[in-house]
């Protein structure tokens, strides 16, 4: 799918997925002690997420900083390994494979890393690093691999001489179409995305955005997006899923999700995303999350959002949220809700209502970095074109 399939209301994939994870888990051991180590507890980064990434698709996977996105994504790639759960990728149990098999399984799985330049190797030359993986995985080497990696770069909208430099040569942009570069060297099925724009500026994020896109449909690569900008997932992105502490409490179609977020937590980062109209802004009323984000080796009995949600207050506080640890159920064909209460949000109306009290009841406090925009008296953000960015800038 691409994403002006996205736009027009993407239909939930059928078929038999590329990648399944079933309940899987990535817990860090926390010990103490030096000369006798003692395990006292551990980091539940990844605590039992089952998702399905269908073959050309994108799915975004989005949440706030230390959520386990990043660390979901490496384990899925066998950067790290699994605590528990398992890892099927076209009808392989990846968490199981060892030595050999596992090697050629990285080929048809690969990723691309948050910062371009700390995951170049400085001593290596752009054509080195693109030469190495062909002669690992025994693809091409010699004249061939070096043609290769003409070829590679050239894809990538890099200059035809960027073989001979080295990663501290070029801008931050440039080195991230040379890690997109080596991740396409071996000619993956699927790339995982770690926050590959992030760190970038926003016309040059437009570039790498369109640059994926355009990617995805000449070579049908399937990718997992992770991003912070909830405005890029949308562009790039066919499903989103949502993660907090850990674990998916919405799962949707890009536009749907969006639209109709039935999830409180989801109904806050969507509402975070700015509305290009002045006279929107000044309208929009400001509803605070309270208290901070749970720590991962503590996190909150039942809802992990619990103690942070502003639908439970409205609701009267009501203790299933601290009893009963919320499914993940389906609310439309294809949109997941892990929420007791998902149903309080399903009717506009009704949604409004809720959200304009909470807004209310935040008393319009002093702003930090904790705050949420309340989405009341908005309209929905505008659709992306084809291109995130038009003109000159979006070109690659």
């Amino acid at each position: 799918m691409t994403a002006a399939a996205t736009a027009a209301g993407a239909p939930e994939p059928v078929g038999q997925p590329l990648l399944r994870t079933d309940q899987l888990r990535v817990h860090f051991p926390i010990t103490e002690g030096i000369i006798f180590e003692r395990r006292v507890g551990a980091v539940r980064a990844v605590d039992g997420v089952s998702l399905d990434v269908h073959r050309g698709e994108t799915l975004g996977l989005v949440g706030e900083s230390g959520c386990g996105k990043s660390t979901f994504a490496r384990a899925v790639i066998r950067l790290l390994d699994a605590t528990d759960g398992r890892i099927i990728f076209d009808g392989t149990d990846v968490t199981t494979l060892r030595g050999d098999a596992l090697r050629r399984m990285r080929r048809r799985m690969q990723m691309i890393f948050q910062d371009p330049y700390a995951s170049l190797n400085p001593r290596m030359t752009i054509g080195s690093m693109l030469a190495e993986p062909l002669r690992v995985h025994q693809i091409a080497s010699g004249k061939q691999a070096a043609k290769r990696a003409q070829q590679l770069v050239e894809i990538v909208g890099l200059p035809r001489n960027a073989i001979n430099r080295y990663p501290h040569e070029f801008s931050g942009g440039q080195r991230q179409r040379a890690g997109i570069a080596r991740a396409l060297a071996v000619q993956p099925e699927f790339i995982a995305a770690d926050e590959a724009v992030s760190a970038l500026d926003v016309s040059i994020q437009a570039q790498i955005i369109n640059l994926l896109a355009d990617l995805q449909r000449e070579f049908n690569l399937t990718y997992l997006f992770i991003a912070h900008d909830l405005s890029v997932v949308r562009h790039i992105s066919d499903r989103i899923a949502v993660m907090y502490l850990g674990e998916v409490v919405e799962l949707s179609p890009s536009r749907q999700l969006y639209d109709r977020p039935l999830h409180p937590y989801t109904v806050a980062l969507v509402s975070a995303v700015p509305i290009p109209d002045p006279k929107v802004e000044t309208r929009r009323k400001r509803m605070i999350l309270r208290g901070d984000v749970p720590s991962p080796a503590n996190p909150p009995s039942g809802c992990r959002f619990h103690t942070r949600c502003w639908l439970r207050r409205e609701l009267g506080d009501p203790e299933r949220c601290v009893s009963e640890t919320p499914e993940l159920r389906q609310m439309a064909p294809g949109h997941g809700v892990a929420c007791h209460f998902a149903e309080e949000l399903a009717g506009q109306d009704r949604r409004d209502e809720l959200v304009a009290a909470a807004a209310e009841h935040s008393d319009a406090r002093k702003t930090d970095d904790a705050d949420v925009v309340a989405p009341t008296d908005i309209e929905p953000p505008p659709e992306a074109p084809e291109h995130f960015m038009s003109g000159d800038a979006a070109q690659h």
